[in-house]
């Protein structure tokens, strides 16, 4: 018995030592871990800032193209019947969207959110002002009637969305 006393009186401060600098050590470990991951963030963050701004840039200028009072005049309705033009004017917002469809990654969920409805709200007017009209009277009488529904309303879902990217840069940048 009192060899195991004996052996109990060294080995339990041992034992002690050794949980002490485990501890130690994986809480050193663990700051160590943290601040790697902290400077390799901060590293990332310095590559990414760019292109997110210009994330925020392009989605922008897509909002504002596809916009009646901007996208109307940039696309001539000479010599087109109300259908010609209506596949002029949905086509182009839906190929400035496709082209413009990588962003997302950069912007936030509701930013996008807003962008999609912007862009559908968009295409939903031209169509049912187009539905409304002689298929064959000619495309200015569209134009004509886009741009009196736009002035008509409130506020324009893409100024909606503008409004919503711009706070959003102004809170995170």
């Amino acid at each position: 018995m009192e060899i195991f006393l004996e052996i109990l009186k060294y080995a339990l401060p041992s034992i002690f030592l050794l949980i002490l600098c485990y501890m130690m050590l994986a809480n050193f470990m663990e700051n160590e871990e943290k601040r790697r991951s902290y400077f390799l963030k901060k590293e990332t963050q310095k590559s990414a800032l760019p292109v997110r701004f210009q994330a925020y840039e392009r989605v922008t200028l897509f909002l504002e193209r596809i916009t009646p009072d901007r996208l109307l005049p940039r696309l001539s309705s000479k010599g087109m019947n109300v259908k010609q033009y209506h596949n002029l004017l949905v086509n182009t917002i839906r190929v400035e969207f496709e082209h413009n469809l990588s962003q997302q990654i950069y912007i936030s969920e509701e930013a996008w959110r807003l962008v999609v409805a912007a862009k559908s709200s968009t295409v939903g007017l031209i169509n049912s002002i187009a539905q409304g009209l002689d298929q064959e009277a000619e495309g200015i009488e569209l134009s004509k009637k886009i741009l009196n529904r736009a002035m008509e309303m409130e506020s324009f879902p893409t100024k909606k969305a503008l409004v919503y990217l711009k706070s959003e840069v102004k809170r995170d940048f």
